[in-house]
């Protein structure tokens, strides 16, 4: 997983802004449930059950009686708090703000390390039990240090640092014109979960009277979309300001059907290039989680990930394009159970299968980063080549695609009426966690085991094998 932020940065969010001009003029969203007293929820048009797909490195579709092909629900949002269920009219004179939210990346190899201690600091990547929470920066110290070596030839392999906030700076100018052209008139900002720079800088300083927050991430999990807003409800809740600003947050928008059509595109486009397109296999490949998040923790990634793979592949086959496909899961870190099948597994079966022509397509991912550029380009490609794989072919990432940005502004003018402020109210837990006396007497003991453990050749030798 990429991501990043250095030691000194605390775990928030970072931002870079961008302007756009003319007026706003929102589009109600469709079908609504209430799920709770705190937060209302955009429903989609169907459910998602365990039993709806096979699990296997052949993935089987679904089969629904609802024509996917041609129509699609809109993103997921919600709000904070929910009394009602009418939309805000959006007036002329109200200040927009987007923020773009995404995991960031090191932008030099000096940046590496701090980067990863800032991604495994985070209790949403690593969670630990309440009672050893005390250990987590310490632990995340110590992955850093033994993590680093190998993740800098990565980034060295690929130019030396992470295009990603290049490519998200890109993403956030082109929505900004794509909002203009729909006569909404909005400030987007770029906010990186584990780097900078930081985000509610900007947001003040430009006076946003209603902001509308969409991650760049089409699934939701709680490792990143649930990571970005926990932390955004914090920062807001503390702040005077923040906490008046009223704010729609889109959960998830892999069901929209810019973003299915902009995906199947780039896919029919690539699948030209092999000798024989029908015979071509359509390997989804998708970041990782640990199968605990799903199944002990409620993370509906797999779900929704099978989802979208089902209404993609719809979206092909209306087209005439019926080729074979699997899904399979990537950059799984140490020795838990992560989602399978994973990735370089199913590509040494697929050779042993007699597959002779691949096409990877990096379904998680709107950008280019390590594990497209490094992971899929290099690693895989090699693993493919090596198991008789004789012709393979990798769909880019979205990156700044018209269709896809288009679809993006459309989610955003559908949200801008259901922005509603955060709830100021913190909990007991919150609170625990914000003593200062507590969170130094843990940090103290904490940064003496992490010191011990750091000496300790025997132990960096065995956590060296465990975690890399």
């Amino acid at each position: 997983m990429e991501a990043a932020a250095s030691s000194q940065i605390r775990p928030q969010l970072t931002l870079k802004g961008h302007s756009a001009s003319l007026l706003p003029q929102a589009r109600m969203m469709s079908s609504f449930c209430n799920l709770s007293k705190d937060s209302l929820y955009l429903c989609t048009n169907s459910s998602l059950t365990k039993n709806n797909v096979v699990r296997r490195s052949s993935l089987n579709l679904p089969t629904q009686s609802k024509d996917f092909g041609k129509t699609y629900s809109s993103a997921g949002v919600f709000t904070y708090p929910i009394s009602t269920t009418e939309a805000t009219p959006v007036t002329a004179e109200e200040k927009i703000g987007v923020m773009l939210l995404n995991l960031g990346g090191p932008e030099t190899l000096d940046d590496v390390q701090p980067f990863l201690f800032n991604l495994f600091a985070d209790p949403d990547i690593i969670r630990l039990p309440r009672l050893f929470r005390f250990l987590q920066r310490p632990l995340a110290q110590l992955i850093s240090v033994l993590r680093a070596p190998k993740s800098k030839e990565g980034y060295a392999a690929i130019g030396g640092g992470s295009p990603l906030r290049k490519i998200t700076d890109e993403q956030a100018n082109a929505l900004k014109l794509a909002l203009q052209s729909k006569e909404v008139s909005a400030n987007v900002y770029v906010a990186m979960r584990y780097w900078r720079p930081f985000t509610e800088e900007a947001i003040k300083r430009d006076r946003i009277t209603r902001l509308v927050v969409l991650p760049l991430y089409p699934q939701y999990s709680i490792s990143t979309t649930g990571s970005s807003i926990r932390v955004l409800q914090n920062m807001f809740r503390n702040d005077a300001y923040l906490s008046s600003l009223p704010v729609a947050i889109i959960k998830s928008w892999y069901q929209r059907e810019g973003y299915i059509k902009s995906m199947a595109d780039l896919i029919e486009k690539e699948l030209q290039y092999f000798p024989n397109p029908a015979e071509a296999m359509i390997f989804f490949s998708a970041h990782g989680v640990p199968v605990s998040y799903v199944e002990n923790a409620g993370d509906p990634y797999r779900d929704q990930m099978e989802e979208c793979i089902f209404f993609i592949m719809q979206e092909l086959k209306s087209r005439g394009v019926a080729n074979d496909h699997t899904l399979a899961y990537q950059s799984r870190v140490g020795p838990v159970q992560w989602l399978k099948p994973y990735t370089d597994e199913v590509l040494v079966e697929l050779g042993q299968q007699g597959v002779k022509s691949l096409l990877a397509v990096p379904v998680s991912f709107v950008s280019e980063h390590i594990e497209t550029l490094e992971e899929i380009d290099m690693e895989y490609r090699e693993l493919a080549l090596e198991s008789g794989i004789v012709n393979w072919g990798r769909v880019p990432a979205l990156n700044c695609t018209s269709s896809f940005i288009n679809d993006l502004a459309d989610a955003v003018t559908d949200a801008l009426p259901l922005a509603t402020t955060i709830s100021t109210s913190s909990t007991t837990s919150e609170e625990a966690e914000n003593d200062v006396v507590g969170y130094a007497i843990k940090l103290f003991f904490g940064s003496i085991l992490a010191f011990v453990l750091l000496l300790s050749p025997k132990v960096i030798s065995a956590c060296r094998n465990f975690l890399l």
